[in-house]
């Protein structure tokens, strides 16, 4: 299927705290409640429609495991949007979300988005970490943040949107190169015409179409 553009997004975070479960509500809309372990990368891909454009949403789920970093650092490069993910539940996932960060803004573009979510909302009973602690980390961070929960789809679908949006808008004014493969955009059919006019899309007619 022909898409406007495409966006790569790298999801990041501890181990456990549901990164492939969110991944696979948003792709297939169903919820794992046993999940092996991420060994590596895994992926998933989604058509989206954003000002009435078809997007591509290409996902990269990477492990959370110490050992697995250095893989996961080589998919930041390229990579669009950034989910960062913790688990209200357990406290150490979100004091390492800085260390997370810190390797996110080293490898990837300066301009990537990055929405923190503080997955397993659903748990609320066993929260340990209040939706104020996140919404001031993002606000500290510059992150876009919402609460979500891979098990009911609460704002699953909102968070992966919400990114793609900021990304759209990026591209509108001008903030993100998309002719630049760094920035983890593709341009298809329907996207923008490159500086030559002649673009990804099919030859234009005339010389009034916009």
């Amino acid at each position: 299927m022909s898409y406007a553009y495409l966006f790569k997004y790298i999801i990041i975070g501890d181990t456990g705290v549901g990164k492939s479960c969110l991944l696979l509500q948003f792709t297939d809309k169903r919820f794992q409640p046993v999940h092996d372990l991420t060994i590596g990368v895994e992926f998933g891909a989604r058509m989206i429609t954003i000002d009435n454009k078809p997007i591509k949403l290409q996902i990269w789920d990477t492990a959370g495991q110490e050992s697995f970093r250095s893989i996961t650092r080589s998919y930041y490069r390229g990579a669009a949007g950034a989910l960062l993910v913790y688990d209200i539940t357990r406290r150490e996932t979100f004091n390492h979300l800085a260390s997370w960060l810190e390797d996110a803004r080293q490898h990837a573009n300066a301009n990537m988005t990055i929405m923190l979510i503080g997955n397993k909302c659903d748990l609320a009973h066993r929260r340990a970490v209040s939706t104020e602690e996140g919404e001031q980390f993002a606000k500290e961070h510059g992150l876009i943040f919402m609460e979500a929960s891979a098990k009911t789809a609460q704002n699953v679908e909102e968070a992966f949107i919400k990114t793609a949006s900021t990304i759209y808008k990026k591209i509108q004014d001008g903030v993100l190169d998309v002719l630049n493969e760094s920035y983890g955009i593709k341009v298809g059919y329907g996207g923008i015409q490159g500086p030559s006019g002649s673009g990804d899309g099919p030859p234009q007619s005339g010389g009034c179409c916009s």
